[in-house]
């Protein structure tokens, strides 16, 4: 029986030590960075330290929070909290999305248009005798001088949708519907059908990112196609690069629910922790679903 009143944990060193990771990662990755264009990433031997900080970190803090969930300290006040603090965290990754989707927007329908003389000032000045088209896969650089050694950043093609994004396209919808098949097993005390629902769930995430990853491969190796690929190459692999890495930490976070389950945890009265993962897993699929529309069709 969850205490009545609300539950005030017990200072905590979890935040100090998250707040350490995500410095070393990001000082280590801005060290790496290449200091001109076409030169390798430097050693990220620092930024790996400090994912492993934050692994250790998340780990250690959400085995405190599900010690105490488990041991019945959190009461429909406390489970209310966790609801708006999820809800406010999707809404800021829709933001997140929103801005890349945004860059999408200007760049092919505005700066485009734009160089190819809507505005004639921008076309005399950055870009002279640009044609519009998409997608694009040059930069001004190679226009104003062609004979430079910009070969890294000259694609020969792009991704077809109907290959591979389509295939990913059907995995992620079906991996939504096994999702919300274990979430009706769980209200209705089936046990082994959300196990089994979840596993399916997992397979399909972690298949995902697999075909992502092949697609990536040929994208480089096949086509050249690369983040330095004129702003098609830069908004094609920013937006399919962060979406797989949702669907690496959403696959992640379903196979913990998986593990939990099978040990027992979770009611058909309190689930939170499964709605929240649902959650988020729904909100993977509805942003791979205009991925594909405006980056792989249109």
């Amino acid at each position: 029986m969850a205490e009545q009143k609300y539950y005030l944990p017990q200072p905590s060193y979890w935040p100090l030590i998250g707040s350490v990771g995500l410095f070393t990662t990001t000082f280590g990755f801005a060290s790496a960075l290449p200091g001109k264009a076409g030169d390798p990433m430097g050693n990220m031997l620092m930024m790996y330290i400090g994912l492993a900080i934050l692994a250790f970190m998340m780990f250690g803090w959400f085995s405190t929070v599900v010690r105490e969930s488990e041991a019945g300290k959190y009461n429909m006040q406390v489970d209310m909290s966790f609801r708006m603090g999820m809800m406010w965290f999707i809404f800021s990754e829709v933001m997140f999305f929103a801005a890349f989707f945004g860059a999408l927007f200007y760049a092919r329908q505005l700066s485009v248009p734009w160089l190819a003389g809507g505005d004639p000032g921008t076309n005399e000045l950055l870009w002279k005798g640009f044609q519009q088209n998409w997608p694009l896969l040059q930069t001004p650089e190679m226009a104003v001088k062609p004979d430079a050694d910009l070969t890294f950043s000259k694609a020969s093609g792009v991704i077809e949708a109907w290959g591979v994004p389509f295939y990913n396209t059907l995995i992620l919808l079906t991996s939504g519907l096994t999702v919300t098949f274990a979430h009706w097993a769980l209200k209705q005390k089936n046990r082994t059908g959300l196990i089994l629902w979840l596993c399916a769930t997992v397979v399909l995430g972690y298949l995902f990112v697999g075909l992502q990853a092949s697609e990536y491969g040929h994208a480089y190796h096949a086509l050249n196609l690369k983040l330095s690929s004129g702003i098609y190459g830069t908004t094609f692999f920013m937006l399919t690069g962060f979406h797989g890495l949702h669907v690496t930490i959403g696959a992640t976070m379903l196979l913990i629910i998986t593990l939990r389950s099978i040990k027992g945890h979770f009611t058909p009265e309190r689930h939170f922790a499964f709605e929240a993962v649902a959650w988020y897993w729904h909100f993977v699929d509805v942003v791979w679903l205009g991925l594909f529309i405006f980056v792989y069709w249109l």
